[in-house]
């Protein structure tokens, strides 16, 4: 997609990270594990390579919940404030950075609207954002 550098924390300013290099994929999943994480109509994402997430401070305070029947679904949260932070998903080698969490527009907008067809009939439309009943193909 882009080459970029941002910065970003949870509510409290306990956790920190720094990411930079090149956006791989930007989405809003609205899928139910994704609306009940965010407790919204879809969860924003920022996907970007492994190596590309440096934590500034507060990686101690990181926890993580993983759902045991999910292949590979988790969330990683500031242990003080319970913000979502980002995860790092060994089955993609990605980092899932929730784009709400960043401390700046990252000047991109997202690229598609996946798991539609499971949305929220209450949630948002799609407008010209692309959507995918699962996964776009890659």
């Amino acid at each position: 997609m882009s080459q970029m550098a941002f910065t970003g924390g949870c509510l409290c300013g306990s956790v920190q990270y720094k990411v930079s290099g090149e956006v791989l994929r930007f989405y809003h999943c609205h899928c139910s594990r994704c609306r009940t994480l965010t407790g919204t109509g879809h969860a924003t994402n920022i996907m970007v390579e492994a190596d590309r997430v440096d934590w500034l401070k507060g990686e101690p305070l990181l926890g993580c919940y993983k759902i045991p029947e999910a292949e590979r679904f988790f969330n990683q949260f500031c242990k003080q404030c319970g913000s979502p932070l980002p995860r790092y998903v060994s089955e993609l080698d990605m980092v899932v950075i929730p784009a709400g969490s960043l401390d700046s527009d990252p000047g991109i907008k997202p690229e598609a609207r996946i798991f539609w067809d499971s949305r929220a009939e209450w949630s948002c439309e799609a407008g010209e954002v692309p959507t995918f009943s699962e996964y776009p193909e890659t």
